[in-house]
């Protein structure tokens, strides 16, 4: 946080409030400094506390200039003068602080604090939030995950595909096989797909992309990984077929090339989780579809990636569903690695979306979402929990 003094005094309120066991969060423009978006404080403190001890929370105050504790039927607040700052701590009856779903801990200067995450203020409508700021910020903190993670797919990915999929020439044999299986359970949403333009964002090692050349469509992939474009171009080689591959990370591709120029594009299977502004990434595949063209998304149900595990036959809930924090993980390809090599491998940083940041992701770029299946899985001991959805949605002419 750029300025120490406003730093400070947030760092001793959550320190004064943690030391009296009064639940609390930093809200609005507080928050948004706190997790480093350039917005202006104006010298004022947001502050959120439980509802049933904001009279304690009010007592903190006893030695410093306050207003009274006024308060209606939804909320209680006051103000505190404390040296340049006024200090705003308010509550909103019945509300349970700790059950935020945007509720998250931030280290500053080795102290923790709570606070509300940015990822509220572009969900909401609350007015007065410079959204496009926070964009701004999620542009240059994805440059640098993307850097990351690019380092990540670029070590060894090439040796853990040989040893998943085997070589280029025996998977491409088998696509030719049945090419349509290949993309099960949401070909059926591609239909009719032979000469249409299809462009794979994050289209990884060209299975997909392959398959859909041999079913006649004009496929273009993209993704940021050299090792996953050298084995897709040996597969669509041994397949007969051609594909354009571009090494890019998907929000750094040229809009002015290639606006309106897809009839379908496809994502699909563990991507979703590499970008930290969906709203962004939306909008983008809005302007890269055709007056006509659809958008075909296919990933793992927020259920099953962010709040339940099962082992065996039983289901554990060890996750928050709602938790909006970039996480660290292992580079999927990890265990198609030998185990000396796995302890080599850099991490991968990851933001989970919720179902419900995806849909409005999408609606708000803008498109028309036309379908949403949720599909179960098909191990036994997993029946009745969902796997993985499928959505898809047509470009909005607003």
């Amino acid at each position: 946080m750029k300025d120490k003094k406003y730093a400070q005094a947030i760092k001793e309120l959550s320190i004064r409030f943690d030391e009296e066991n009064i639940p609390y969060h930093f809200l609005d423009s507080t928050s948004l400094y706190i997790q480093g978006v350039d917005i202006p404080h104006f010298n004022t403190i947001y502050i959120e506390v439980q509802w049933d001890i904001i009279e304690k929370a009010y007592e903190l105050f006893s030695t410093i200039e306050k207003t009274d504790l006024n308060s209606n039927i939804a909320i209680a607040s006051f103000q505190v003068q404390q040296d340049i700052y006024t200090i705003i701590v308010q509550c909103r009856y019945n509300t349970t602080i700790k059950t935020n779903p945007y509720r998250i801990q931030v280290t500053c200067d080795e102290q923790p604090i709570w606070c509300i995450s940015l990822y509220k203020y572009l969900f909401s409508e609350q007015s007065g939030i410079d959204r496009e700021k926070i964009h701004r910020y999620l542009e240059n903190e994805h440059a640098k995950v993307t850097k990351l993670n690019e380092q990540a797919w670029n070590q060894n990915n090439y040796v853990a595909l040989l040893n998943r999929y085997g070589s280029p020439q025996e998977i491409a044999e088998k696509i030719r096989h049945n090419p349509r299986w290949r993309l099960h359970p949401f070909d059926h949403y591609l239909e009719p797909i032979a000469n249409k333009k299809v462009l794979h964002l994050m289209g990884s090692n060209g299975i997909k992309a392959v398959a859909l050349s041999l079913l006649g469509a004009d496929v273009t992939v993209v993704d940021f990984s050299e090792e996953n474009k050298a084995f897709a171009m040996e597969i669509a080689s041994h397949a007969n077929v051609k594909i354009n591959y571009i090494v890019s990370d998907v929000l750094s591709l040229p809009i002015d090339l290639y606006f309106e120029q897809f009839d379908v594009v496809l994502m699909e299977l563990g991507v979703l989780h590499y970008l930290l502004d969906i709203q962004e990434l939306m909008k983008k595949i809005q302007q890269l579809l055709s007056k006509d063209g659809k958008f075909v998304l296919h990933e793992f149900h927020p259920i099953s990636t962010k709040l339940i595990t099962s082992t065996g036959k039983k289901h554990k809930v060890i996750g928050n569903y709602f938790d909006p924090s970039i996480v660290k993980n292992e580079v999927a390809f990890t265990k198609h690695m030998p185990e000396e090599e796995k302890a080599k491998l850099q991490h991968v940083l990851q933001r989970k979306w919720t179902l419900g940041e995806v849909i409005t992701a999408v609606a708000k770029a803008p498109m028309q979402i036309d379908i949403l299946e949720e599909e179960p899985n098909h191990k036994i001991h997993d029946i009745g929990l969902p796997k993985t959805f499928t959505l898809v949605a047509k470009k909005c002419l607003c």
